[in-house]
């Protein structure tokens, strides 16, 4: 058998018809356990051999070598057009303008962005967890496109919803005070106390925090895709990380991908 695109899902935005993306799920893959099935990430105590596999059959599919970058939660962007191939890459996030050039970014509850300029000639793709989000991976990753802010369209992948997404006060905290007066009002939206307030724990919205960053950065807010799934809740489509954490469970990883055709 081998992974086929109903494994996956083919994101719906109106990109140019030279950007190709793709975002993988558990599905179509060798792995076993809790694991199973396409898991591709290497450090999470799966088998050396059924990671190599998943890996391959991701690369068949999308006809190309996915860049896999190890993520530090950082908001460094990986400039793929000067690095070789075989170069290992520590980044959040990545961009290109060659051909077939992957931009690759892995997940398992955090959220992933993918990026594209509407004449198809630049795309990036960003891996932001709640720590990233704050110090900025996104602003960063639409900087390095160097292309004006208003022609990007971006996409955001499955991550945990806003239900099952609990938070210290403390995370809540940096994000207000790192709002502008404007903004304010929507990123304390995006928090809504946990149903135990006296533990100081929030429920946080990332798909709304995430939007409130790229606004900023000028994306037109009707350019901004996606959102909506919780790979927490989803269990027999997503990894979760978080979920499998509260199962005393190993959590595999799942990959989202843009490239120009």
């Amino acid at each position: 058998m081998s992974l086929s695109l109903n494994d996956c899902i083919a994101p719906l935005w109106p990109a140019p018809a030279n950007v190709r993306s793709l975002i993988t799920t558990r599905n179509g893959g060798v792995s076993l356990g809790p694991l199973s099935s396409l898991n591709l990430g290497r450090s999470v105590g799966d088998e050396p051999s059924a990671v190599a596999e998943n890996r391959r059959r991701v690369e068949a599919l999308v006809g190309a070598a996915p860049r896999w970058m190890s993520q530090v939660h950082g908001i460094d962007v990986a400039p793929l057009d000067k690095l070789d191939a075989n170069t290992p890459i520590t980044a959040d996030a990545a961009f290109s303008r060659s051909r077939q050039n992957v931009c690759t970014v892995m997940m398992a509850d955090c959220l992933t962005v993918l990026f594209c300029d509407r004449q198809g000639s630049v795309v990036a793709a960003a891996h932001a967890g709640w720590r990233g989000l704050a110090q900025g991976v996104l602003e960063a990753a639409i900087a390095a496109m160097k292309t004006p802010a208003q022609d990007i369209l971006a996409y955001m992948g499955p991550a945990i919803g806003s239900r099952m997404f609990e938070v210290g006060h403390e995370v809540r905290a940096l994000f207000l005070s790192a709002a502008l007066p404007v903004e304010h009002s929507a990123v304390g939206d995006a928090f809504v106390a946990s149903v135990a307030p006296e533990s100081g724990k929030w429920l946080a919205d990332i798909y709304a925090l995430a939007r409130t960053r790229m606004v900023r950065s000028g994306l037109r807010a009707e350019n901004i895709y996606g959102g909506g799934h919780c790979t927490y809740v989803e269990s027999s489509r997503f990894f979760s990380y978080r979920r499998s954490t509260h199962r005393g469970e190993k959590s595999g990883r799942m990959a989202a991908m843009i490239w120009l055709d």
